[in-house]
């Protein structure tokens, strides 16, 4: 069991991981968090590791040494690095005693997932995944207030980006684990995370492929409803868009618009902090990653093998 954070101290979280997302969302937001002492960036290129380190006024480190060294400085970590690599090492700082801020999909396997999870439950680690519209400001209250409301009968949900469509110059396309996994692992845990807290856990999944890497879903859920989703990395640059539709008793209602991913990962650190100090699990911790694993692992096993062009 993990010792408890002393009031009105800082929680020491350490940054695993140095890309796009690191240094755009994870990093300032933790760098700026008035609860939060940034103890220290670890990185597998040192010299990334040194540079966001050195913009955030704190310690960089490399290597397996390093990362013993940072989960010994920390109180948490917050992860910023593709699943699969991101799966062991929160392992490996739950062990150390280290509660952890994690990013989705926790694991591309159940396996990974559970192993992980496992692990959190026997260390008495907290623990939030970040799936950005549970923590965003006007996308929390909106789920947690379709989530009182009963009725509903089905919802609609598309999440399509160009990320690798011909001619896009994002620099979050440079993600291997994105290219291979597509929309379903990428954006699915997002609009999962939505989903599953109004209309209830999924009992069905259906799955069929689409142009482009687009993955199509449709879901049973406890209450009843059912939901149809589209989800996708490859679409043309004026089919770009996201949103979330819920129908029921009550009419229509569709999810706001939300961009502050800084904000967003501010809020997570904030319900991580929450759950260290009450000992109380948050809605979005590991056991919900796992659940969201199985889910994604589900729907990708139906779609079967890719058909020959």
């Amino acid at each position: 069991m993990t010792t408890p954070l002393a009031p009105n101290t800082p929680l020491r979280i350490g940054l695993l991981g140095t890309g796009p997302w690191a240094r755009n969302t994870q990093a300032p937001a933790l760098a700026d968090h008035p609860g939060v002492r940034l103890s220290g960036v670890w990185g597998r290129r040192p010299e990334a590791a040194e540079t966001l380190a050195t913009a955030h006024g704190t310690e960089a480190f490399t290597g397996e040494a390093g990362i013993d060294a940072l989960f010994a400085g920390s109180d948490a970590v917050a992860f910023a690095l593709p699943p699969d690599i991101q799966t062991p090492l929160a392992v490996r700082a739950a062990a150390a005693g280290c509660h952890l801020l994690m990013d989705k999909p926790i694991a591309t396997t159940v396996a990974g997932a559970r192993e992980l999870a496992d692990a959190a439950e026997r260390a008495g680690v907290a623990s939030v995944v970040f799936c950005t519209l549970r923590f965003a400001a006007g996308t929390a209250d909106w789920i947690a207030e379709q989530s009182s409301v009963d009725g509903w009968f089905t919802a609609r949900a598309q999440w399509l980006s160009a990320l690798y469509t011909p001619g896009s110059d994002s620099e979050y396309a440079d993600s291997p684990w994105r290219r291979e996994k597509g929309g379903l692992w990428d954006v699915g845990p997002h609009v999962l995370s939505v989903l599953i807290p109004v209309l209830g856990d999924v009992t069905e999944v259906t799955a069929a492929r689409g142009p482009s890497g687009t993955t199509h879903l449709v879901l049973r859920h406890t209450s009843g409803a059912s939901s149809t989703v589209t989800l996708g990395l490859g679409a043309p640059l004026g089919a770009v868009g996201m949103e979330i539709e819920l129908r029921g008793e009550r009419g229509v209602v569709a999810l706001p618009k939300w961009s502050d991913a800084v904000g967003s990962f501010r809020a997570a650190a904030d319900a991580l902090i929450d759950s260290v100090r009450t000992g109380v699990p948050h809605p979005c911790d590991v056991r919900f990653g796992l659940r969201l694993t199985e889910l994604l692992a589900r729907a990708e096993a139906g779609l079967g093998p890719v058909p020959a062009v």
